[in-house]
């Protein structure tokens, strides 16, 4: 009987395994750094607020991410700045004081959800501050976040990430800082996820 479990088990791990072998460099993903890659296992989303797929993509496939990571696994989220023109730096800056003040989740649906299905046009970092202040964040907790040390930095990393990833559009997958998943030969979000858990658990 427990033979015939484990047999059973191994069988059930066959299809996974196969797949997990036919991802290959250059149709799957690609090499971004031929350096060593994170110190531990990591998938990092890049997006921008103003991409409606980004939009999309928040509402199904980073819940699903989140949900079936595997163990040990962590997932980043990196704001680009290269979409919306002179906006696109402060929405990276807006990303990085929600990330600062604790309230990334709330004002990623609030940012997402006034551009989008509220076709409201930003032109200033006080449009971006009214809307924090209408989420509940004081405005004096948005200013000094937003010229803090720490937003400032977190911009500079995303930039550099960016750059780094080689990015020609978003959303995109990023894992150990090593990989990017090539969404091209994708046939679905689930074969997009099970590709960016390989990559996370591959030793280099």
């Amino acid at each position: 009987m427990k033979k015939a479990l484990l047999m059973a088990a191994a069988l059930l791990a066959l299809p996974f395994m196969s797949l997990a072998a036919d991802y290959k460099e250059g149709v799957h993903y690609e090499v971004i750094n031929e350096g060593p890659g994170s110190a531990k296992p990591e998938i990092t989303e890049f997006f921008s607020f103003y991409c409606p797929h980004c939009y999309n993509f928040s509402k199904t496939v980073v819940p699903m991410i989140e949900a079936k990571k595997p163990e040990g696994v962590a997932f980043n989220q990196a704001h680009v700045d290269f979409i919306g023109r002179e906006m696109g730096p402060e929405m990276s800056r807006a990303f990085a004081v929600a990330h600062q003040l604790k309230v990334e989740k709330k004002m990623e649906q609030a940012l997402f959800a006034a551009i989008h299905d509220q076709k409201q046009h930003f032109t200033s970092r006080d449009d971006v501050r009214a809307l924090f202040v209408a989420n509940g964040v004081a405005a004096k907790d948005f200013d000094a976040a937003a010229n803090s040390f720490m937003v400032n930095a977190q911009m500079s990393k995303m930039k550099r990430d960016t750059e780094n990833a080689k990015l020609s559009g978003v959303p995109a997958l990023v894992v150990n800082g090593k990989y990017r998943v090539m969404n091209d030969n994708i046939k679905s979000y689930d074969e997009m996820l099970d590709i960016a858990f390989f990559l996370a658990n591959k030793k280099d």
